[in-house]
């Protein structure tokens, strides 16, 4: 028999899942951190690109985190950080070179490729695929918002303009990322060389198709009222408070484990009281066996003690 039990759907309160793309020049950076300050007083930016976002520092209150490397399981690492510091907003500027920058996911695939020899590419990819898969999952269970940007490849294309002559103009294509990486976000939009956002995907149905010309804060704005509408539900840092709380219960642990779970954040990255990245998941299950030993050795320690009262009642 099965335990497959179905419930009642509810609408929850959630935080932003948002990918800006569009080719260079087209104004990416910007609106990350427009709608990024927007959505949350403590703003993060992971900075691929060289520290080009700190040009804007005059204009929004940020901080920001230089990378030069790009594992999947580095940028794990970085959002426990942002996590445990409580940032309210996470930009990572541009989440492209998790994919093909040093490091990223194609080297790691040409890397494993070498190890197992030629034509191995298949078997490179299963052992690459976890990786980052692990990485997708920590940014989508991030406690605060996330918006990160990708690049696309450029190209040209002929257009007939207002006045019937034939001009060039450079369009976006696909994100350089992996395919269809853009079904995992809530909301997706694509910039163009004029700054103006197409949403091209999106959850919430007050912004799907929606057409701005050099997005401001209104732009926000109406993605909070979407977020903020629905039943309040618990964030990874709730679970991590109480799962690290030291009167936690091994019963205890077990339950909040399901209810991770079942929000999909058993994957957020997290930093545990020693301050090593790791999951929750992970930390959970490690809590909970440290529980059930603690309370073995209490009840071992409790049938010693009433031992002696049982000879001496004998006596």
């Amino acid at each position: 028999m099965n335990t497959f039990t179905f419930t009642p759907a509810t609408k929850e309160q959630a935080k932003a899942r948002i990918a800006l793309t569009g080719p260079t020049g087209s104004g990416k950076t910007y609106t990350a951190l427009i709608t990024g300050t927007a959505l949350g007083e403590r703003v993060a930016l992971i900075d691929t690109e060289h520290g080009s976002a700190s040009k804007y520092a005059d204009e929004f209150a940020f901080d920001t985190l230089q990378l030069t490397s790009f594992e999947p399981t580095g940028l794990i690492d970085v959002l426990a950080v942002a996590a445990h510091e409580g940032y309210d907003t996470v930009i990572v500027d541009s989440l492209s070179h998790f994919w093909s920058g040093a490091g990223g996911v194609l080297e790691q695939v040409d890397n494993a490729a070498k190890r197992y020899g030629t034509g191995s590419s298949f078997a490179a990819w299963k052992e690459t695929r976890p990786m980052e898969r692990a990485m997708i999952d920590a940014l989508l269970a991030y406690p605060g918002h996330l918006i990160v940007t990708m690049r696309t490849k450029t190209e040209y294309v002929v257009e007939t303009d207002d006045r019937g002559r034939k001009v060039p103009r450079k369009v976006g294509l696909k994100p350089e990322q992996r395919e269809g990486i853009e079904y995992e976000f809530d909301i997706v939009g694509d910039l163009d060389h004029e700054n103006t956002l197409v949403i091209s995907k999106s959850r919430a149905k007050p912004l799907s198709g929606l057409v701005v010309r050099k997005p401001g804060t209104e732009f926000a704005d109406s993605v909070l009222d979407w977020l903020s509408a629905g039943k309040p539900t618990p964030s990874a840092s709730d679970y991590l408070a109480t799962a690290t709380a030291p009167d936690t219960s091994y019963e205890d642990l077990r339950a909040l484990y399901e209810e991770a779970r079942r929000h999909n954040l058993l994957a957020a990255a997290v930093l545990d009281p020693a301050g090593e990245p790791t999951t929750l998941g992970d930390l959970i299950v490690r809590r909970g066996t440290e529980a059930r030993k603690e309370a073995g050795k209490a009840g071992q320690a409790g049938k010693a003690g009433k031992e002696p009262e049982r000879k001496a009642v004998a006596a």
